[in-house]
């Protein structure tokens, strides 16, 4: 008797950031849970000019965080990016397509009943290398499901374009960050829509502070921080971002309805960055080129919360700052777990395996 085919599960997005990495891990978990051997691969991975998070070490993030044998990981065999875009362009405009090697040799080797391909970002990114997410769907025969953000509008419209792009290859929906407070409209209304249109909802995630919140060492790195103290401590994660240059008085207040916050303030500004200290405060960014007293440091020592200098304005701190919390990304243990937890609360795996027909003699029942 032969050895099974495995079975392959393209997870793609409507656009980036939607929570398509964090889907294959609770996926991922919630199969392996069950007895069903999983395999990762990311066929295309794309570095972006406005993105300073290298692409490829989220991949390798993603692959630690799994915990697969060898044998069942395969690493991008194509990054596209802006020194090599020229390379394509110019093989498509002589009518000599790009020398690639196929979707189906990159994966012949790869072990396990069931085979999770992260896809682009986007259904239009990796076009250009005939690997968009139809594209690769099609060259493997793989069923798609699609990770979507909430958004009250768009939502419905992003998903009926894609469901008329991707056909019956689009076999269910997770939809992503659902306010707690509309989680069940959400479900009362557009569950049923969605079922009507041969768009199975497989899962309802709400949003979560955590998933949303940035390491206080991503900060550092995308602001290109010193750090003046509690280097130990850089795994703190930040939900919010504030900008304290008002009064003392009015900030101790402010800053006392704020929780893991990451204060931006002025080098300075002493007065603040103690009020600063004494609240739910993960993190002081310091501006300017002022050194903080030596009470400040040793305050924020002895309760263990880290203090960056940056070589920047306030405005452009915040602008940068903010855009972190814009793009987040998985990169720490702590939002592993979590998404493991809401997707083994929220997801419906018993449907996704019927769907997919692996054999019920495959789980650990």
């Amino acid at each position: 008797m032969g050895v099974a085919r495995a079975k392959y599960l393209l997870v793609g997005s409507t656009e980036a950031y939607s929570g398509k990495s964090a889907a294959i891990l609770g996926i991922a978990d919630q199969l392996k849970r069950q007895g069903i051997s999983i395999g990762y691969g990311k066929p295309l991975t794309i570095e972006h000019d406005h993105c300073p998070v290298n692409a490829e070490a989220d991949v390798s993030f993603i692959i630690q965080s799994l915990a697969l044998p060898e044998a069942a990981i395969k690493p991008p065999f194509l990054c596209l990016d802006p020194s090599n875009l020229g390379g394509y362009l110019q093989s498509e405009s002589s009518g000599l397509p790009p020398q690639l090697p196929s979707l189906q040799d990159y994966l012949q080797d790869i072990t396990g009943e069931l085979i999770l391909l992260e896809g682009p970002a986007t259904l239009s990114e990796g076009s250009l290398v005939n690997l968009s997410l139809a594209q690769m769907s099609r060259q493997i025969d793989a069923p798609i499901l699609l990770v979507a953000r909430y958004h009250a509008i768009e939502l419905i419209d992003q998903l009926l374009d894609a469901k008329q792009r991707l056909g019956d290859r689009l076999i269910g929906v997770l939809i992503n960050d659902v306010p707690e407070a509309e989680l069940v409209t959400v479900k009362q209304t557009l569950e049923p829509f969605l079922e009507t249109h041969q768009l199975p909802l497989l899962g309802l995630l709400p949003r979560d502070r955590l998933l949303r919140s940035v390491s206080v060492r991503e900060l550092a790195a995308q602001l290109e921080a010193k750090v003046l103290c509690r280097g130990d401590r850089l795994d703190l994660m930040v939900e919010t971002l504030t900008i304290g240059a008002m009064n003392v008085n009015s900030a101790l207040e402010y800053f006392r309805k704020g929780r893991n916050m990451a204060v931006v303030t002025g080098g300075d500004r002493t007065e603040l960055q103690l009020a600063a200290l004494e609240t739910s405060t993960n993190c002081l960014i310091l501006t300017g080129h002022a050194t903080p007293q030596d009470f400040i440091l040793s305050r924020a020592e002895d309760l263990e919360i880290p203090i960056l200098s940056v070589d920047l304005d306030t405005l452009t701190t915040v602008e940068i700052a903010d855009q972190a919390f814009g793009q987040v990304r998985l990169q720490e243990p702590i939002k592993v777990r979590c998404i493991q937890d809401l997707m083994q609360a929220h997801f419906d795996t018993t449907r996704l395996v019927r769907t997919l027909g692996l054999e019920p003699s495959a789980l650990n029942v």
